[in-house]
């Protein structure tokens, strides 16, 4: 079962439009982040200190993904490093706070992201919808 898991997993990756990764890597991020909180609740601090590695190596993901050319990304490069240095200090203090003060930040970027692409999405389909059929297929 977990073959066909991350096979399906490797596929969902191999075949996503780049806008679609980022949701991707927001949605990883989110759920190593839930599942330190419950490590730090149930005090594993070995599964805790894994999942806080993870968000980290995601955040950095993230990072390497943007083009610091264009507007928003010198604020969200900012965000990220932020993120990253609370988890940082989540993982040294094994606390669940920090975590989920990351986790709030994560859910909100993931919903305003989610909202972009259906924006834009729509947007591209009223372009086309309006553009004159020139007849050419």
């Amino acid at each position: 079962m977990y073959g066909g898991a991350m096979q399906y997993r490797m596929n969902q990756v191999l075949t996503a439009p780049p806008e679609e990764l980022v949701l991707l890597l927001y949605d990883a991020a989110i759920k190593s982040g839930r599942q330190a909180v419950r490590a730090i609740a149930e005090r594993d601090f070995a599964a805790a200190n894994d999942r806080l590695i993870h968000m980290q190596e995601v955040l950095a993901a993230l990072i390497r993904g943007l083009d610091l050319e264009r507007p928003p990304a010198r604020e969200l490069y900012q965000l990220y490093d932020f993120m990253t240095r609370h988890l940082i200090a989540a993982n040294l203090k094994k606390d669940a706070q920090n975590v989920q003060d990351v986790l709030a930040l994560l859910e909100d970027l993931r919903e305003t992201w989610a909202q972009a692409i259906r924006l834009a999405r729509a947007e591209g389909a009223a372009d086309r919808a309006a553009a004159p059929d020139d007849g050419r297929a």
